[in-house]
């Protein structure tokens, strides 16, 4: 598996679709308390918002998509939220890999998985194995995953394995060990549930991301609004440090 360059060190090709799109899937506890609906009933739909949403980027041939399914903050919520979602998680893996496996999707887990139960890590390294060796739609999942968790198990495993270079570390030495070594950047970023932040998701990736925010609550994230993201993308220049005037030049 090759590594690829950070935007900061090398520009990256533009396409009119972003070849890897990561969502932050916001708003399942507010679409289901609109509705008098516990939390738990949100989950649910945002589980097959997922669903579409996969089936959307496969019609449109995007290479990548990452999911922020479970932060390692989120262990902070009511402890029958965090069972919910963690029984929630490991009935989906068990019932979408299949499905994941037949279309040629590949599925991969990043993040921290000393806090998952032996079943579920069991479940987890089950399904990353069987899709594997597929070569569509990359799907990555984060869950107990951290943006400064993993800068700071990247410099760890960094220091371990290359301890004569102290002081000397460049970005090419980091960039094996972050979760997402495998993928480009994120071309796009969503977030849908209204909020303007990206909560400590794929600090080191993001650099150079186009970030969008959209109030759309995330059970309610159709093909509609996806492809409202995608418009907003295709306006934006990405110059990655040119000017206005480089990029017309480029073009020509």
């Amino acid at each position: 598996m090759g590594f690829f360059n950070s935007a900061t060190q090398s520009i990256p090709s533009i396409t009119e679709i972003p070849k890897h799109i990561a969502v932050i899937m916001d708003g399942n506890g507010r679409w289901a308390r609109k509705r008098f609906l516990p939390r738990i009933a949100g989950h649910k739909r945002g589980v097959e918002a997922v669903r579409d949403l996969v089936k959307y980027c496969v019609s449109l041939k995007v290479e990548y998509l990452t999911l922020f399914a479970f932060s390692s903050e989120n262990w902070r919520r009511p402890n029958e939220e965090v069972s919910f979602l963690m029984g929630l998680f490991m009935d989906a893996l068990k019932r979408e890999v299949s499905k994941l496996h037949q279309n040629n999707i590949k599925l991969i887990l990043i993040g921290d998985r000393s806090r998952f139960d032996s079943a579920l890590i069991a479940q987890i390294e089950e399904s990353v194995q069987l899709t594997a060796n597929n070569t569509g739609l990359t799907l990555t999942i984060a869950a107990n995953y951290g943006g400064r968790w993993d800068i700071l198990q990247a410099v760890n495993q960094m220091q371990l394995a290359s301890p004569h270079l102290v002081g000397l570390y460049e970005e090419a030495h980091l960039t094996p060990y972050l979760s997402m070594s495998y993928a480009p950047e994120p071309d796009l970023f969503i977030r849908t549930g209204g909020e303007k932040r990206i909560s400590n998701f794929l600090l080191w990736q993001l650099a150079y991301t186009e970030l969008y925010f959209t109030d759309t609550l995330w059970p309610d994230f159709n093909e509609t609004a996806f492809n409202l993201a995608i418009e907003s993308y295709q306006k934006r220049e990405r110059r990655f440090g040119r000017t206005s005037e480089q990029l017309a030049e480029h073009k020509r």
